[in-house]
């Protein structure tokens, strides 16, 4: 039975593709992450809205342009295993890649375009600035100075409520043909999964019980390299071999193997394991 690749892959950002939630790093910068924490895990895990949550968790925390700019550095320095070396082969193998995230723009678009993803193709949260706070008289002058002025206001959207993403998927799709996947932690992911053809649930930076439970299928791994598997088909190591893509399909084989990928839906798991053995038969 062939197992079709997904044309169209939509990934979440904080806790899939790096191991930290950037508005946390803000929150322990300010001296409240425990605050903040506490509220970022009730929206993740459903318990919460996350439009009831959004403003609260920035307003806490009131951070600098400049300290938002440097999560970019934070999220790099805890990318996910694997992150980079999946996008680069789902790009190799036609697929179009895509960020979809309820962080702060500036920084998930920047770590979105060093992990390969078009910035088109990259959506987040913009917020505005208060631009009488801090020196703000000598940024004309002094263009190397900490951007100073605090934050002052987000863009509320699809992406500030916990049943939004689902509107961006459809957005980024538009006309365009071919199957679509989408891979997040969250709740709001887990609401998004009906507007693609699949959810995948990730628990490889934290396992949220809702999630877990509800995916139709679930990659519990810290690594991302399985996920080849379920977007491009187990026969697409084909195509990569003797290529610098071969490698992290080998890792994805090796991780699944070992029970990496679980399925929470039966048939899914049937069509996935009989394409599976085509390729990678086990020994009697």
């Amino acid at each position: 039975m062939r197992w079709p690749p997904y044309k169209h892959v939509f990934f979440d950002c904080d806790s899939t593709l790096t191991t930290v939630e950037g508005i946390d790093v803000l929150a322990e910068t300010a001296g409240k992450k425990w605050r903040v924490e506490v509220l970022t895990n009730a929206a993740m895990d459903g318990k919460l809205d996350l439009e009831d949550v959004y403003a609260r968790r920035l307003q806490a925390v009131r951070p600098t342009h400049d300290q938002i700019q440097q999560i970019r550095a934070v999220y790099k320095r805890n990318i996910v295993a694997d992150a980079r070396a999946v996008i680069a082969a789902l790009h190799f193998l036609g697929h179009h890649v895509y960020i979809i995230s309820g962080g702060l723009a500036e920084p998930v678009q920047q770590f979105g375009l060093f992990l390969g993803v078009p910035k088109q193709n990259i959506r987040a949260v913009n917020v505005a600035y208060d631009r009488l706070a801090g020196q703000w008289w000598q940024g004309s002058v002094n263009n190397h100075l900490p951007k100073q002025e605090r934050y002052l206001d987000y863009e509320e959207g699809a992406l500030t409520v916990s049943d939004g993403k689902a509107h961006i998927v459809q957005e980024l799709l538009g006309t365009q043909n071919g199957r679509s996947l989408l891979i997040g932690d969250g709740s709001s992911d887990l609401l998004a999964g009906h507007q693609v053809d699949l959810f995948v649930g990730f628990g490889g930076v934290v396992e949220r019980e809702r999630v877990k439970k509800e995916s139709p299928v679930f990659l519990q791994s810290p690594s991302l390299a399985p996920l080849l598997l379920l977007a491009a088909g187990p026969a697409a190591v084909r195509t990569v071999k003797d290529t610098p893509h071969e490698a992290v399909f080998q890792k994805a084989i090796s991780l699944t193997n070992t029970g990496a990928i679980s399925f929470n839906h039966e048939r899914l798991n049937q069509k996935f394991q009989q394409a599976y053995q085509t390729v990678y038969p086990r020994p009697d």
